[in-house]
């Protein structure tokens, strides 16, 4: 796994990471949120040991990252798509990478089949859109076989046939056992992919939990129901400490329990349900009402740029 310990980042006056301590499990997609500066992007390099940090210690599998002879069996990661000799091939690239670490040539083969580069192996990356150079960074990950893997943004660029297939690889690879790091902005995205979410803002710890406990605890989420005997039943469960709002059409807002509780109190005392159905906030909606006091550049309603005369 990956483990943060009280770990810190200054520049000069301004901490962009500050006292984070967390950890990512094997087996898992956990996803990495936070808004822009937040600190993502340097606690990951961080973990790769691109940054020394001020303070505190990351490891991986109980080991500084930088303590391994050949890192990439150990770990795989995308930081930068882009952060490519443009003048070598695709082939090239990648076989750089392998004999650095001892991985044969035939690796080299077989990660651009898995990523659909096989085709364009021995063009120049400098010619490579976004999204052939997002694969291609993949393609470096993936080369060592590692038991983990980091991914900074591996959707941008991508259309939807890869959207899809790099959503189907990561919950594959989690699948196999391996530890999965995943930070993107598509929430959507996230919401489809990771098992686990950690959520930092300006630099510290706001979250750590599964998806579906961070989900159920949003505001906008509660259970709708009606019977002919709302009255009674809002009566009933607000005995049992269960937060009830009396709505129009025999109808009641319920938080605070879940649908299986709700619906065997109602059986045990003999009430009739003419609906019970759960409404749950998505995980944009639940992201921006966590992080809404650590977003640095925030845009004003109503505010429009005006026509160039």
């Amino acid at each position: 796994m990956i483990e943060a310990i009280g770990l810190s980042k200054r520049y000069g006056a301004t901490w962009a990471v500050e006292d984070l301590s967390f950890t990512v499990p094997p087996g898992a997609v956990t996803g990495f949120l936070g808004p822009n500066g937040a600190g993502k992007s340097t606690t990951m390099r961080m973990i790769l040991g691109l940054d020394a940090p001020t303070s505190g210690s990351v490891t991986v599998h109980g080991r500084p990252y930088v303590g391994y002879r050949r890192p990439l069996f150990e770990v795989g990661a995308l930081l930068d798509a882009r952060a490519v000799h443009g003048g070598r091939s695709a082939y090239n690239h990648l076989l750089c990478l392998a004999l650095s670490n001892g991985i044969g040539r035939a690796r080299v083969n077989t990660v651009l089949d898995q990523v659909g580069l096989r085709g364009v192996a021995h063009r120049r990356c400098g010619g490579f859109s976004l999204g052939m150079s997002q694969r291609l960074g993949i393609a470096a990950a993936l080369l060592g076989d590692p038991r983990v893997l980091m991914f900074d943004e591996p959707v941008n660029g991508l259309d939807p046939e890869g959207v899809v297939w790099i959503r189907t690889l990561l919950r594959a690879l989690a699948a196999e056992g391996r530890t999965v790091l995943l930070s993107s902005h598509l929430m959507s995205e996230m919401a489809l992919t990771a098992d686990r979410l950690i959520i930092i803002g300006r630099g510290r710890l706001i979250a750590q939990t599964t998806v579906a406990e961070f989900l159920r605890g949003g505001s906008d989420s509660y259970l709708r129901v009606r019977s002919p005997q709302a009255d009674a039943l809002a009566t009933l469960l607000e005995a049992q400490g269960i937060g009830v709002t009396r709505q129009d059409d025999h109808t009641l807002r319920i938080t605070g329990a879940d649908g299986a509780t709700v619906g065997e109190l109602a059986r045990v005392h003999g009430f009739a349900l003419q609906e019970l159905s759960a409404h749950q906030a998505s995980l944009e909606q639940r992201y921006i009402e966590l992080t809404g006091d650590a977003v640095d550049y925030r845009t004003v309603e109503g505010t429009r740029v005006p026509a160039p005369n």
